[in-house]
Order: C-alpha cells, then structure tokens, then sequence
C-alpha cells in the first residue's frame, strides 16, 4: 500500500515519518451506525488531508463514553492487536479526548501515535498557513490545545536538580518548565495578534462604505472556485479540506455596482474551540458583511447537516442575524439514491431528483437561493445577476443621489 509523509510538529519541532492510520468512533444511539461512518470517511478525508493515508475503520456501540478510556478496553486492545500487526502508526480518534483519556489509551495501545479530531484539525491548519499571521494564529490554538496536554509528555523525564545552593534539592519539573515557557509563548502570541488585529481593523475602516460579501461554508463546497469566476482572481482553490486559511478580499464590480467579495476559511463538524477564538479577527470579515452567500454542496449526502454546522458557526460568532443568499454548488455531482417502491421506508431528499430537491427547497426555505454548478459553469450569469440586485439595493440606499445604478 502507497505511504505518504503527515508532519506532526510542537514548539517549532518537526518529525516526518510516512505512516498509515486507521479511524475510531463510537455509536451512542439507536440507528446511528450510517452516522458514524459518514463521520469517519470525513476524518479520513481530514487524514489524507494532512498526509496519511487510511487503512481501517473502528467503531463500538456504547451507551455512554468511558470517562478514563473513551472506548471499552477490549476494544482498545483489539485496535492495538491490529496496529501491531498491520505496522499502524497513527490511531486517529473521531471526538477530542480529554488529557487524562489520552494518556490512558496511549498505555494500552502503546507504540501508535493517538490524535484527536482536534490536533488533526490543528496539524492541517499548521501545514495550511501561508502568510506569517495565520501561522501565528494556527500557533496559538495549538499552544492552547497542548497546555492540559504537557504532563503525558515528560513522563520519561526525571526532576531538574536545583540550581546552585540548594544542596542537591529538587528544582523545578520538565513539565512545570515547559508550562511556563507555553504559558509565556501564549502571552506573548495574543499580544502580537492584537497588533496585527488593529491593523486590519484599520484597513476594514479605509474600505470606506462598500458593500460588502462574504462566503461562507462547510469546508471544500467550492467557495474559492466561486471566488475566482465571480472576482476574476486566481485565490488556490483545490478538493482538499481548508484549502484556504488567509482571509481573500477582492473588489468587484458587476455592470457599474463595486463591492467587497470576501472569502475565508471553511467551517466544519467540532471545529476546535481554540481555532475559533484564535481565528476571531480573521472571521470579523464574516461579521462586518453586509451580505453573506452560504455556499453548498448540494452533491454531498448530509448537505443539510452541514449547512447546520455553518449556521451554528454563524451563531457562535455572532453573524447569525444577516441577510443570507444560500447557493448550492455542485450541481454536476448531485446523485439521487433509487428508492425501492416495495421499502417499508418513506421516501426520503435522498431519493429525490434535482428537480424535485429544488422545487421543494424553494417551496420550504424563506431564504432566496439558486443551484449552480462553479465547474462547469452552470447558472453563473443568473448568480451575478441576483447579487447584483442585492448589492444594488443597498448601495442605492447609502449613495441616494447616483440615479445612475437604477
């Protein structure tokens, strides 16, 4: 089977190995099997994100999670019997483990490595960041993310012997030295932040009274293809989870009506706590939007359950209460499921043709949309067209006198 390298780095340490991986999740309610792989094929997808490549999946039907294991140990054991015999390196789990769930698991499977939903989040943010102020914010959520973390690390290290004086006295332990050094790093990573944050708030506030657009999504739905046909540039676009971290800000102008077109990073399922507080300045783009355009993927089979996780995202940065233009992509992809006419099931927007899924999403959703494929090009003209009349709206309304827009 084909290796490829994934990169796992701390305080400015990098190992690169070529390693396999293989995923683990659990059920917690009746049904809910078809759920859990979906979220598994998406943290492969994340995996091979990075740089791993998959092997096998893992899943056990609980009640409730072990508090001290995360899973039972008999499965734990059988996931390291299969690690050992399959030469797995990574054991990459579907929820974030608490310190103490870590450290627990990583004594009974041993020589794997043991990541979390988040630290892969976080180490396809590190490999991600481009400019020197995503670096910074991908560093502080990572500091933060690893503080709870450091006391499984130096369990191999004995105390520091006391400086000169103390006769020989304990000094300080390898983890109470490398809190601090992670605690002052912190310090020291918000207060460079906060400068490069006025900064843009400046820039923001020399943008004058432009109307302004956001795109927002679940992540690799297609928002910096959308960018580049709608703003003629060329922003790296490419069918990879958080192919964009850096905030893109373009302006455009469709017939004689310029406004700001904004595209920044992908939301996605459990998006770590500490990348959204680290990336607030970067998401302010999103809250000082006069528009939002909430991109889609219609093709995807949980396009409803994601559109939540970005309405939900929206709502934890206080940019839920904005008028929003749904457009949903991939148009070319979209495959319905054949319904069984002899199924005990009801039919269900599976099974529905394109067709009927837009008819009845037009018929249920308040919210003004259109189905596109960025691609191919299908639907574009009449997209530029209703942002148009959108941008045109407002404008008129902040510039009364140019008769001219109308």
């Amino acid at each position: 089977m084909q290796k490829y390298k994934i990169i796992t780095t701390f305080a400015g340490m990098s190992e690169i190995k070529t390693e396999k991986a293989v995923f683990v999740g659990v059920v917690l309610e009746k049904g809910g099997e078809r759920k859990t792989m979906e979220y598994l094929d998406e943290l492969q997808f994340l995996a091979e994100t990075a740089g791993a490549v998959g092997d096998k999946k893992f899943v056990q039907r609980l009640d409730r999670l072990y508090q001290a294991t995360y899973l039972g140990t008999g499965k734990l054991e059988e996931i390291k019997n299969y690690c050992e015999e399959n030469d797995i390196q990574y054991v990459i789990f579907d929820d974030e483990l608490s310190p103490t769930q870590q450290r627990n698991i990583e004594k009974i499977i041993g020589c794997s490595h043991i990541l979390d939903r988040t630290s892969l989040i976080l180490e396809i943010f590190a490999q991600r960041a481009k400019t020197s102020y995503a670096k910074m914010q991908v560093e502080l959520a990572r500091h933060q993310y690893m503080l709870p973390r450091l006391a499984g690390m130096w369990t191999h290290l004995e105390r520091q012997r006391g400086g000169m004086g103390t006769r020989g006295g304990m000094g300080e332990t390898q983890i109470e030295v490398d809190r601090r050094i992670v605690k002052e790093r912190i310090r020291k990573l918000k207060e460079d932040l906060a400068k490069v944050d006025r900064q843009m708030a400046t820039q923001r506030g020399n943008r004058g009274s432009l109307v302004r657009l956001s795109l927002v999504g679940y992540t690799n739905v297609g928002k910096s293809t959308l960018m580049n046909l709608l703003a003629k540039s060329d922003v790296f676009a490419e069918n990879k989870l958080f192919a964009t971290l850096d905030t893109t800000v373009r302006k455009v102008v469709i017939e004689n009506v310029p406004f700001l077109l904004s595209d920044t990073v992908g939301f996605i399922r459990k998006l770590p706590t500490q990348l959204v507080e680290a990336f607030k300045s970067t998401l302010d783009e999103v809250r000082e939007a006069d528009i939002l355009v909430h991109v889609v993927d219609i093709s995807h089979p949980d396009f409803e359950e994601q559109m939540s996780v970005v309405e939900q995202t929206l709502r934890d940065i206080n940019a839920a209460n904005k008028p929003t233009y749904v457009v949903f992509n991939k148009i070319d992809a979209y495959k319905n499921e054949e319904y069984d006419e002899f199924s005990l099931q009801p039919k269900g927007k599976q099974h529905m043709t394109l067709e009927e899924l837009k008819n009845s999403w037009i018929a249920e959703e308040k919210t003004p949309c259109i189905f596109i494929s960025a691609k191919d090009r299908i639907g574009i003209d009449k997209l530029r067209s209703d942002i148009y009349k959108m941008v045109a709206e407002i404008h008129a309304g902040r510039y009364p006198f140019n008769n001219f827009l109308w």
